[in-house]
């Protein structure tokens, strides 16, 4: 007994069909993963709509110190975290007369965006220094641009992440929590490397608890303190 066999233009179709339902699937769980996002504080909002100095143009929200200099920090956020949610701590940084670029991802995420640093670079031409920056991802996605343009970028400035490709540790701050074991793991360098004790991976944003950190044993105000306080020092030694 024969078995009826599909005509092979049945069995392209088939095949097509096949293809398309999996790839609708797939689209359907990637946005689905990247609409679950940390969103930031209300405390981190404030910052945004009690200071009308902080401008937004496109995917980017600059903070302009009151008396600015010639060097600009570029930060790129952690995945799948809102922007905003850093803006307490550049804020702050700004108050060191350093002009803060903050960059809104693509989906939340740097990896969508590793040169966006471009972009800002080139919308600010007034900057003669620039600094790359970010936290977790975004310290990943900064320091592999910083890798590959080493002539445009000053220096790195990580926090809860370390050195992704082949950029000068001696010209790279590293910050982390002692409580993001995870970090500490993954340094195979000396130089300036910070770790504050007590702190945690999320406490360097304003967007609470994140799966699978650890609590911290200090606020979230004391680790960004600290925090700015570290890349204070970390400018004024370059800048001797």
């Amino acid at each position: 007994m024969k078995t009826k066999q599909l005509p092979h233009r049945k069995k392209w179709l088939l095949a097509g069909g096949i293809l398309l339902l999996v790839l609708a699937i797939l689209v359907g769980v990637f946005f689905w993963y990247v609409s679950d996002y940390y969103q930031a504080e209300d405390t981190a909002l404030e910052v945004l709509t009690h200071d009308s100095t902080i401008t937004v143009q496109d995917n980017l929200t600059i903070l302009s110190p009151t008396c600015p200099t010639d060097t600009a920090i570029i930060f790129y956020p952690g995945a799948k975290v809102e922007a905003e949610a850093y803006l307490p701590l550049l804020d702050q940084i700004r108050q060191l007369g350093v002009t803060c670029i903050l960059v809104h991802m693509p989906f939340h995420m740097a990896l969508f965006d590793a040169n966006a640093a471009e972009e800002a670079m080139a919308q600010f031409p007034e900057y003669s220094h620039w600094y790359m920056a970010g936290h977790s991802m975004g310290g990943a996605m900064a320091s592999h641009f910083a890798a590959d343009h080493p002539d445009q970028v000053d220096g790195l400035i990580l926090l809860g992440a370390y050195i992704y490709g082949d950029y000068p540790a001696e010209d790279t701050l590293t910050i982390y929590g002692s409580l993001n074991q995870s970090v500490e793991d993954n340094i195979d360098y000396t130089e300036n490397i910070v770790e504050i004790e007590g702190g945690n991976h999320a406490q360097f944003g304003n967007y609470g608890p994140q799966k699978g950190d650890l609590p911290a044993t200090i606020s979230t105000e004391e680790q960004q303190q600290q925090t700015v306080e570290a890349i204070e020092a970390f400018l004024a030694q370059r800048d001797t």
